[in-house]
């Protein structure tokens, strides 16, 4: 089990951010006697899902719903395997759009000082 010190420092993510994933159901923890929150340890690997979601411009939103929808009891392998594929090919078109986006500032560096490169 982890204290909540501890999950922020394995994922790089502060203990303020950690609460607000608990809060807003990504994550959870459980309690002990002392009031403390420690988590298992399989939340380090979903706390850096969550901010590897959000870095590639996911909203904390829709890291809820990828998070709600993977963890259903209810839903089927082929099921949970569409979805993840959902998120695959979403996570492609925002790689095609930043491809896009770098070469636009590529092309504006290039006019703005030709000399370069």
């Amino acid at each position: 089990m982890l204290k909540i010190g501890d999950l922020a420092q394995r994922t790089g993510v502060s203990a303020d951010a950690l609460r607000l994933y608990e809060r807003r159901g990504l994550i959870r923890s459980e309690r002990m006697a002392n009031g403390y929150r420690v988590f298992d340890p399989e939340m380090e690997r979903l706390v850096k899902l969550i901010r590897l979601g959000q870095s590639i411009g996911f909203t904390l939103r829709e890291m809820e719903h990828v998070m709600a929808t993977l963890s259903s009891r209810d839903l089927s392998a082929a099921q949970a395997a569409t979805l993840i594929q959902d998120r695959i090919d979403a996570v492609d078109v925002k790689l095609a759009e930043l491809t896009e986006l770098r070469r636009l500032l590529v092309d504006l560096q290039d006019q703005a000082c030709p000399l370069r490169g």
